[in-house]
């Protein structure tokens, strides 16, 4: 009988990731475990109903965002929701003005809803920071949905959204509004990740990338207590 020996040499856990480190006889193994999505995707799942009964409605100006947006994609043209959760209010708004949509989301039980309420939509089930945005769309929301995930994937994830929209597609979503590092708050009983680049590093990442900025604005200024901002960008891809 052959006895394995292991021993674990290192545990690092930080507001968004676990790191072991394992020695067994003369290697040496290392895994990393991200915190977010599980977080996120129970945290999710569990208020579901509650989120989208509280979803009614708009929130500040974000029919206006949403009107500018929409009035800048190519006719006809598909649109993909990127961290859809129940469809509401975003694209149900963009559904009943008659585009079609793509939403894509972590949480099973946010989808459940949107697919029983919006059944001739397509409803994905994925992690943004691995979906490919390979269907070529006239237009991309994402909506409080980029500053769920460790910024290190955020550039990645823009060239990706900026490579699948049509020439003079439109694109639409909300980032951090400081340059807080990772952190993690409370919503209806609920423990979610947070984390994003500060507006203009995202702005230049935008420019870059060839887009040109209709909107771009504090929707919440960040405070010197939890309030950590939220900003709203509408951009053209040129």
């Amino acid at each position: 009988m052959r006895l394995i020996s292991a021993i674990l040499t290192q545990v690092c856990v930080s507001a968004s990731s676990l790191f072991i480190k394992i020695e067994y006889t003369r290697t040496v193994y290392c895994y990393e475990i991200t915190l977010s999505f599980s977080m996120n995707r129970t945290a999710y799942n569990a208020i579901a109903k509650q989120w989208h009964a509280a979803r009614k409605t708009f929130f500040g100006r974000e029919r206006a965002y949403l009107d500018t947006f929409l009035a800048e994609l190519p006719a006809a043209s598909l649109i993909l929701d990127a961290g859809c959760g129940t469809g509401r209010p975003m694209a149900a708004y963009a559904i009943k003005r008659g585009w079609s949509v793509i939403g894509i989301d972590q949480s099973e039980n946010m989808l459940a809803i949107a697919k029983a309420n919006y059944p001739k939509e397509r409803w994905v089930l994925g992690k943004l920071e691995k979906y490919p945005f390979e269907a070529p769309c006239g237009g991309i929301i994402c909506w409080d949905a980029l500053f769920h995930i460790e910024r290190n994937f955020h550039e990645a994830i823009l060239g990706r959204m900026a490579n699948c929209l049509l020439a003079n597609g439109a694109l639409m979503l909300t980032v951090g509004g400081s340059e807080h590092p990772p952190f993690t708050d409370y919503m209806l009983g609920q423990e979610f990740f947070y984390d994003s680049f500060p507006p203009h590093k995202i702005l230049n990442v935008l420019t870059d990338l060839g887009f040109h900025m209709l909107i771009s604005e504090f929707m919440n200024p960040p405070t010197t207590g939890r309030d950590k901002g939220r900003y709203a960008i509408v951009a053209k891809k040129r």
